[in-house]
């Protein structure tokens, strides 16, 4: 499933915006821009949009989940600028703005 995402990398103190290339209940991979600093074992807040419609039924604009780091594959970097990234849903801690 090809879908909008963004990024909370707390180390940066920023979001990165990407899409998805293949989402599951346990885990994510996910293409972000080259200049995100991601590093496996890290921590990553992941932000999945909602249409409006789906908002008002769930009472938020976005699903977000807590996501570690396990895979980067930067072989098509050069061509593409961007980044894969494999994320697991179930060995993160919390992180997010507020716990920076």
């Amino acid at each position: 499933m090809e879908w909008p995402i963004s990024i909370w990398h707390p180390k940066a103190s920023r979001f990165f915006n990407g899409h998805s290339v293949n989402v599951s209940s346990v885990g994510a991979l996910v293409e972000l821009p080259m200049k995100a600093p991601v590093r496996e074992g890290q921590d990553l807040e992941i932000n999945f949009p909602r249409f409006e419609s789906l908002a008002k039924d769930k009472g938020s604009f976005s699903r977000v989940k807590n996501a570690q780091v396990v895979r980067i594959d930067r072989s098509d970097s050069l061509l593409s600028a961007t980044v894969k990234v494999g994320l697991d849903f179930g060995n993160s801690s919390e992180v997010g703005p507020e716990t920076v």
